[in-house]
């Protein structure tokens, strides 16, 4: 009969269970340690963490999410709240969100707000039903003293606010200098007519990217023109729509900035519908950067808008409110991102 040689590493069969005062033993630490670094709470040095989850992988520990929930008093759930799911912007938020939480051992619950203060509230309210640990609110329209009276209960992450309560963190992207950037850009390839299309009327982002806008108009000398301005829902479908208004209204124009990737994008298709090219006719520019953006044709001019990191940082400032701790998180600044679909025309 053949034997198995056993190294000096202790081994486990399936049916042996892996306790946590097991991998405590292995690590040279306390039970509570572990756990609390299971639970992304633990204030430990990155040895002493480098050292727990070298025990957990060497004895194979899975721990019990149910279990250490129970412990806790927590269901290790955390709901986002996002306004269309399946839309690529806050795809990436979202995902941004899944890399942080889950290696901390929470689950994501997500639902839809569908840009509707109601519907929001209708979110809120069934992920407290089912009893999260904390929310994160992706912007929305649900308002300010609503969110504040829900962080009384439960921690509250929420962006695109400038909003302070306690056991709440809001992050904020700087729209206005996002907005400024883009319009700067135009005007500096020498363009004097630029068109805008916001977005949702009265939308935090397109108010502040439109308050950028007419920023630089300002600065350069140049006037506003409210003919110029046309309102989106920040889908393809409103910025092309936005465009064909646009084009008919037979204002001059030599420019577009619009408020989000998705619209640029529509607004594309417009303009090649109306056998307008650009940068040839008319330059174009976006907000967001999209992964998709480098792959239209020509590429999509763009102010980056780190949309994944902001998900990243919404989901550690959650573990930070859960923690016990007040984050501090810093945004990165906005960014022109400059390819094709820009380029140099007269002042006119």
């Amino acid at each position: 009969m053949n034997q198995v040689k056993v190294g000096s590493r202790r081994s486990f069969d399936h049916d042996s269970k892996v306790t946590l005062k097991m991998v405590a033993d292995r690590a040279g630490v306390s039970p509570s340690t572990v756990s609390r670094i299971l639970n992304g709470t633990a204030v430990v040095s990155d040895d002493k963490r480098e050292q727990v989850d070298k025990a957990i992988a060497e004895l194979g520990f899975v721990p019990n999410p149910v279990a250490r929930g129970l412990a806790g008093g927590r269901t290790l759930s955390i709901g986002v709240v996002a306004q269309v799911i399946d839309s690529p912007f806050y795809g990436a938020a979202l995902g941004g969100i899944e890399e942080v939480l889950g290696p901390a051992g929470y689950s994501p619950l997500f639902m839809s707000g569908h840009w509707n203060a109601a519907e929001e509230t209708r979110c809120i309210d069934v992920l407290r039903a089912r009893r999260v640990d904390g929310i994160i609110m992706l912007t929305g329209r649900v308002g300010d003293s609503a969110l504040k009276t829900v962080a009384r209960s439960l921690p509250v992450v929420v962006t695109g606010r400038h909003l302070k309560a306690p056991n709440l963190y809001s992050l904020s992207l700087d729209n206005v200098a996002g907005g400024r950037l883009a319009t700067e850009h135009l005007i500096a390839q020498g363009h004097r007519r630029i068109a805008f299309i916001m977005g949702v009327p009265n939308h935090p982002d397109a108010a502040e990217r439109q308050k950028g806008y007419r920023a630089a108009l300002e600065a350069a000398g140049l006037p506003f023109d409210p003919a110029l301005v046309l309102p989106g829902q920040f889908s393809e479908e409103s910025g092309l729509r936005a465009t064909e208004r646009l084009i008919d209204s037979r204002v001059p124009f030599s420019a577009i900035f619009a408020a989000n990737d998705q619209m640029a994008f529509g607004a594309a298709l417009a303009l090649y519908r109306r056998s307008l090219r650009v940068p040839d006719d008319v330059s174009l520019v976006g907000f967001d950067d999209l992964a998709s953006a480098l792959y239209t044709i020509p590429p999509l001019t763009t102010v980056r808008q780190p949309v994944r990191e902001l998900g990243r940082l919404a989901a550690r400032a959650m573990l930070e409110l859960l923690g016990g701790r007040r984050p501090q998180m810093a945004v990165p600044q906005p960014l022109v991102i400059e390819r094709e679909s820009t380029r140099r025309t007269h002042p006119g």
